[in-house]
């Protein structure tokens, strides 16, 4: 019984193989012959065209798996689209042709592969003649408005008109050619690219009239008033915020490119030294942030450390911060601190382990209300209280939690008050530990 059941299952497999070989002889792997043939395709064609084709494809005797269209840039695939073709017959289609950047009239390959179920391809190429559209004008949208962009050379739009000092907008093509498209030119990576209307950025030195023009071909695009403090650029980080990292030297001048009416706005003079009509530095050597706010019309300056925001050293070195109430620069009723540590001001590091901030009485601190302290970082780690500060001042305290103010908050004497248009130099000084700083408050 037992050598039956053997015989009967060696029969089995051996069917089963001898069935397997068979359907392989029948349809073997790599079968085939798939047929392209091109019913319609244009011979030239514009960049931003979606480019419209119609092939007839068939195999006698497999069935036929799909079609990929390729468009190739010098031997670069840069735009391709699949097709299922499970039966034969005629397929149309179309295939957009990118609109990029310093790409001349020229020629580019238009690939169709065919494939069928076994694997096996038939590949037609075709060149194409391809040439930039020679657009009548472009439309600039800023704000909502759009203006009308005239040609005045090959590539090349210009419009003038009545614009505020930024005139943030992106650049629209019309349509051209029987199978254009729109091409929208706006702003990414710090340069102007093709396919978004992300606004980009220009800006001139004061409103009124001027021109704003575009190359379709490079891409150059004008006016873009260049932010620099000793000639290196400032960046965008923020809506009408733009900064800069540097390493100064004390009394170094510090030369501003761009910045229109400088002397209108307000430069902290704990961080600068004006001599005539030049800046210097008043700080001692080191890493600083300079951050130009087009709002506020004023120059921040934030200590570093290396890459990152300097905060306070074990050793007295480093920064401190000041976040809190009733001071505010340029201005307490403009930007006040708060408690927000992102507004935290830093105090200017003069050397000997001393800390300075100069403030205006009802400009930049309030004459009769503060409650700000200082802190070891732009942030909550670390916070000078009143075991740690010490003051000889006879009319700002430091709060200890029974006299109107928390502890380390720093608050006025009851029934004093700043006086009006005054200026007070407050100074933190960590000559003799951090947690021995005294707090001198000297009115000039």
């Amino acid at each position: 019984m037992k050598k039956l059941v053997n015989y009967l299952t060696l029969s089995v497999l051996f069917t089963l193989l001898f069935s397997c070989k068979e359907d392989e002889l029948i349809v073997p792997y790599g079968a085939g012959e798939p047929t392209i043939e091109i019913v319609k395709l244009p011979t030239a064609s514009l960049f931003g065209d979606s480019l419209q084709y119609t092939v007839n494809v068939a195999d006698k005797s497999v069935d036929l798996s799909t079609l990929k269209v390729q468009l190739l840039f010098s031997e670069e695939v840069v735009s391709e689209k699949t097709i299922r073709t499970k039966d034969a017959g005629e397929y149309s289609g179309k295939l957009f042709v990118p609109f990029m950047k310093n790409i001349p009239n020229g020629t580019a390959v238009l690939k169709f592969t065919l494939q069928n179920v076994q694997m096996v391809n038939k590949v037609e190429e075709k060149v194409l003649t391809l040439s930039i559209p020679d657009f009548p004008y472009l439309n600039f949208i800023s704000e909502g408005k759009t203006y009308r962009m005239n040609k005045v050379a090959p590539n090349k739009y210009e419009v003038t008109d009545e614009f505020l000092m930024k005139a943030p907008g992106y650049i629209e093509s019309p349509v051209v050619g029987e199978f254009g498209n729109k091409i929208q030119f706006g702003w990414e990576n710090k340069a102007v690219t093709q396919g978004i209307n992300a606004v980009i950025p220009f800006s001139n030195s004061f409103d009124g009239q001027y021109t704003i023009s575009f190359n379709t071909l490079t891409y150059a695009a004008s006016p873009f008033i260049r932010y620099a403090i000793n000639d290196t650029d400032m960046e965008m980080v923020a809506d009408d915020l733009y900064a800069v990292d540097l390493t100064v030297a004390k009394d170094e001048e510090l030369v501003f490119e761009g910045i229109p009416n400088l002397n209108e706005w307000f430069i902290d003079e704990d961080y600068f030294r004006k001599d005539g009509d030049k800046y210097l530095s008043n700080v001692i050597s080191g890493k600083y942030r300079y951050i130009a706010n087009f709002a506020k019309k004023s120059i921040k300056v934030e200590a570093m450390n290396g890459d990152a925001l300097a905060r306070l050293n074990a050793d007295g070195t480093g920064a401190i911060w000041i976040i809190g109430e009733g001071i505010g620069q340029p201005t307490v009723a403009d930007n006040q601190v708060g408690w927000n540590p992102d507004n935290a001001l830093c105090m200017a590091p003069m050397g000997g382990k001393k800390y300075q901030v100069t403030v205006v009485a009802g400009q930049s601190i309030n004459t009769d209300n503060i409650n700000f302290k200082f802190f070891h970082e732009k942030g909550w780690n670390g916070e000078f209280r009143n075991t740690d500060l010490t003051t000889t001042s006879d009319v700002v305290l430091v709060g200890n939690g029974t006299n109107g103010r928390d502890p380390g908050n720093l608050g006025l004497v009851a029934g004093k008050k700043l006086d009006a248009g005054a200026t007070y130099v407050f100074v933190v000084d960590l000559s003799e530990g951090n947690n021995k700083a005294k707090l001198t408050v000297t009115k000039k």
